[in-house]
């Protein structure tokens, strides 16, 4: 075989991982115990291995998580109403298969946003792709979106999305562009894709929120009747862990 010539066409052919993998095994004394067929196998899985690994990258760079959380790290010691039969059906992924929805509630510090970010990861590694948007900041970016002519080309971004992640829901109450925004978004995602919703107001309290009956029922009707629901409750875990001088994991 020539070597470096073959080197140099696998860079060009952009099979990077097969290129690493040949020149490991130019690096391997026994390789050559090795029929033709195991060390193409070889190949090719390495190749299959890196462009799966680039794929998961590019999909947690644009999932933007705030937090750099997985599922392996929950901690389920804490009172706080953390079903763990219930994470453990989450986990698996089941629930954005089905375009089913999840609400999370509870006090300040009870690791809401932390669980979702460490279930966009886990999303994220399982294939589905994931953003990330604090609520305040999504209505501000398409706000910018109306300005700049952008609105269509961001809201089909979020439509084609598997799992949203809004963090934040119910800091204020909504203004009358922002009810329009939110149920045009959830209308495009109903049971056509997956949306994660974390606040600190209890869900009987997110009509008085939106504001305007006829678009509160009409944004619930679309989020909350088909959402698992975590309630989480307790001190907060962040004065908890500061105090033990332990980890953040949630």
């Amino acid at each position: 075989m020539l070597y470096h010539p073959t080197i140099d066409k696998l860079a060009e052919l952009r099979l990077t991982g097969m290129r690493t993998a040949l020149m490991d095994q130019q690096d391997m004394s026994d390789i050559e115990a090795l029929s033709f067929e195991e060390r193409l196998g070889l190949l090719l899985d390495h190749e299959a291995a890196f462009r799966a690994e680039r794929r998961l990258m590019y999909r947690l760079r644009n999932a933007r998580l705030r937090y750099s959380a997985v599922v392996e790290d929950l901690d389920y010691r804490h009172p706080r109403g953390l079903d763990k039969a219930l994470m453990t059906r989450l986990i698996t992924g089941q629930w954005i298969r089905k375009k089913l929805n999840l609400l999370i509630t509870g006090p300040t510090g009870t690791g809401k946003s932390w669980i979702a970010c460490a279930l966009g990861n886990k999303a994220c590694r399982d294939g589905f792709t994931v953003q990330y948007r604090r609520l305040s900041r999504l209505f501000d970016e398409l706000g910018y979106a109306h300005g700049d002519g952008r609105y269509p080309k961001v809201m089909k971004k979020l439509a084609r999305t598997d799992v949203i992640i809004l963090d934040d829901w119910g800091l204020a109450k909504l203004t009358a562009p922002q009810r329009r925004e939110l149920l045009e978004i959830l209308e495009d995602r109903h049971e056509r894709r997956s949306t994660l919703v974390t606040s600190q107001l209890p869900i009987e309290h997110w009509h008085k929120m939106i504001g305007e009956p006829t678009h509160a029922d009409a944004i619930l009707d679309r989020l909350v009747h088909n959402a698992y629901r975590i309630a989480l409750e307790g001190e907060s875990m962040r004065k908890m862990k500061a105090r033990g001088g332990g980890s953040l994991a949630a």
